[in-house]
């Protein structure tokens, strides 16, 4: 039988057509990647791409960023100045046009500019369109012009003002964003001076200025290095054990292509720590200029290693697994007309730029080792020792699943288990000590919360080879209720490298991204992985050890949003037939000025533990209530060093960063 339609008019009046900057407003994520907090942040980085752009052109030396109260940001450079003669076609000043049409600028053609990051051209004008207001000053043939936009729409036009002999030319910017399109106004000052002290490694002739005067005491940085990302690279290991310095530097220039490359390995250190860029855009999916790399690397290790008879069994070679260990490496490529995946540029896409570093790095490489022989049998050296401990821990892993095969679970005895097996819907508590267990136990929903009780410190990972790793029972327990394919070192799959992203056209003819399900989902028993340990030192510490572990060992769950610190009370506040849970010391200060302090009994939870069942599960578990604060990597590299620094091998950076701390700390738990 024909399926019954209701009939409903369709014709011209109902194809919507957004003029101008009306589609950022309408639909802003797809332009900055989302509304919060890092596209809040974007806004900042696309207006400063400019000014790196007028530098890597040869045109500018300094840009100055500051953020004032109220979070109004101003980015000035000393570049050429936007154009400010009428455009022939829009028959506006130029400086107009930029700032109000989308894929407008000097960056499509390789005129203005023959390499830039914001390949899109729609950079200032989403930051305009998504600012309340934003005012734009052009120093450009001894004249001043301004301009003021309130939500992307001129509201003065570009002023004319007098001659201003001896004023250098440059473009100022600023602006204050829409709180009507943000969920919160309030930058974030850590991310954003890092991107800035980022860019200024990236581009060694540049010096960036930033300011953050909102607080009572302003912060200060001047960013300028000579030695570019080699400098970057020693950044990266400080306060680790490195095994060769300087690090080994290739730069090559080939047409209208520049391959830099910085690599240095670690001794103490087991992970890797890869960090690529295009056109000063930070690709943190890595992409055909990341594939190139690996690529050479691995053939020309291997080589050196047969030449110098390194490795004894003329059939073994080493694999990319084997060269990861240790390594870290920035790789910054420049090439005109980059392809990135997605407008926030996340991964580089260009097919021919895989073929270049690999050959151009190749040759670098080739003459370094040969130069410096004793560093390529350092790295051989690793390379081996990393080859043997794979190899241990796949035979483990093989004895491991032929004895769970004759067993009738593999999960931990250990785990209650939830009965639900629809992982998007699940849960699993991650629960310090035997005694908060069994409250949690009992007072959890069955249906879809799991409990993995620990006992005591888990292993502290960062000093650890993933074959001790194996061998701690807790890890163990911990890998296998969750699932060991999605954590790394586990998985028999590697990444693809030249994975495209799929993508849709939308009803209103928009191209989007397809939300697609990250592959470490598909591997995981639970979607939701959570913390939850005691609110006192132990406690803290405990946390810290497994949020090293999730980082060193599964930064793809944190990335994909899966980890989360539950939030349990710590006092319980009584007065009458009033109960209230508190969940910090001001929240205790301002109810007990409600209550009055006479008759009012307080309860300090020192352990959840101390918790009833109902108590643990009103306050922490239940999800209406509930207060979870979920893991980010906002900042992989400052979440890298400060791992390193205090869960380290070196005594003296800690001791460093404790006495520097030591004076902020809101309580300590005696």
């Amino acid at each position: 039988m024909a399926q019954q339609h209701t009939t409903t008019s369709y014709g011209a009046d109902e194809i919507k057509v957004l003029e101008g900057l009306e589609a950022v407003r309408k639909r802003p994520s797809m332009y900055i990647g989302s509304t919060s907090k890092a596209g809040l942040n974007h806004l900042v980085f696309e207006v400063v791409d400019n000014s790196i752009d007028e530098a890597m052109a040869g045109y500018c030396t300094h840009v100055f960023v500051t953020i004032e109260p109220g979070n109004i940001v101003t980015v000035s450079d000393n570049g050429r100045g936007i154009p400010i003669d009428l455009h022939k076609e829009k028959n506006l000043p130029a400086v107009e046009v930029v700032m109000t049409t989308l894929h407008a600028g000097g960056k499509f053609e390789g005129k203005g500019y023959k390499i830039s990051g914001g390949l899109h051209g729609v950079g200032v004008s989403v930051v305009n369109a998504l600012a309340e207001w934003l005012e734009v000053e052009v120093n450009r043939d001894q004249k001043r012009y301004t301009q003021r936009y309130h939500r992307g729409i001129p509201e003065k036009l570009v002023g004319d003002l007098s001659e201003l002999p001896g004023v250098p030319t440059g473009t100022l910017i600023r602006f204050k964003p829409d709180a009507q399109i943000f969920e919160e106004v309030d930058f974030t000052c850590e991310v954003i001076d890092h991107r800035l002290k980022e860019l200024a490694f990236l581009n060694p002739g540049i010096t960036i200025s930033f300011k953050d005067t909102r607080e009572e005491t302003p912060i200060e940085a001047l960013y300028s290095f000579e030695g570019g990302i080699k400098s970057y690279v020693e950044l990266l290991n400080t306060n680790k054990e490195i095994l060769f310095t300087p690090p080994m530097y290739i730069k090559k220039v080939r047409e209208h292509y520049e391959i830099e490359v910085a690599v240095q390995y670690v001794s103490d250190y087991y992970d890797e720590n890869v960090v690529s860029f295009a056109n000063n855009i930070r690709t943190r999916e890595g992409g055909t200029h990341v594939a190139g790399f690996r690529s050479a690397l691995t053939r020309v290790m291997n080589s050196f290693a047969k030449k110098y008879d390194l490795i004894k069994d003329k059939k073994e070679t080493l694999t990319g697994s084997d060269l990861k260990e240790g390594l870290t490496v920035v790789i910054s490529v420049k090439l005109p007309n980059p392809q990135f995946e997605g407008q926030t540029k996340t991964k580089l896409g260009n097919s021919d730029i895989k073929g270049i570093v690999d050959s151009m790095v190749d040759e670098g490489l080739t003459d370094f080792v040969e130069t410096n022989p004793r560093m390529g049998k350092q790295i051989i050296n690793k390379a081996l020792i990393a080859q043997r401990v794979r190899e241990a821990t796949r035979k483990a892993q093989d004895l491991a699943r032929r004895k769970s095969a004759l067993e009738s679970t593999t999960l931990p005895g250990k785990l209650a288990d939830c009965s639900n097996k629809d992982a998007e819907s699940c849960e699993i508590y991650l629960v310090e000590g035997d005694s908060a267990g069994g409250s949690a136990k009992q007072g959890r929903d069955r249906n879809f919360q799991a409990i993995l009780p620990l006992r005591g410190k888990v292993l502290n990972v960062e000093k650890a080879r993933l074959d001790k790793i194996l061998a701690n029972e807790e890890i163990r327990s911990l890998i296998t209720a969750i699932g060991p394919e999605a954590i790394s070192g586990f998985s028999n799959t590697d990444d693809d490298e030249d994975a495209v992203a799929p993508v849709a056209v939308d009803a209103d003819g928009q191209v989007e991204l397809i939300p697609e399900l990250p592959a470490v989902l598909k591997k995981l028993r639970y979607h939701k992985i959570i913390i939850m340990t005691d609110a006192d030192v132990d406690g803290a510490h405990i946390r810290t050890l497994l949020l090293t572990f999730f980082f060193r060992h599964a930064r793809a769950l944190i990335e994909a949003g899966t980890l989360y610190i539950a939030q349990p009370p710590l006092f319980l506040v009584k007065k009458g037939n009033t109960k209230r849970y508190l969940y910090n010391e001001k929240e205790l200060e301002t109810t007990l000025q409600e209550l009055g302090r006479d008759k009012t009994v307080i309860q300090r939870y020192k352990g959840l533990g101390e918790m009833n069942p109902d108590q643990l599960w009103d306050t922490t578990m239940d999800p209406d209530t509930r207060t979870l604060l979920r893991v980010n990597l906002e900042d992989a590299e400052q979440a890298d060093e400060i791992f390193t620094i205090l869960m380290g091998s070196e005594v003296e950076p800690r001791k460093a960063f404790i006495e520097k701390y030591a004076k902020t700390v809101r309580w300590i738990d005696v």
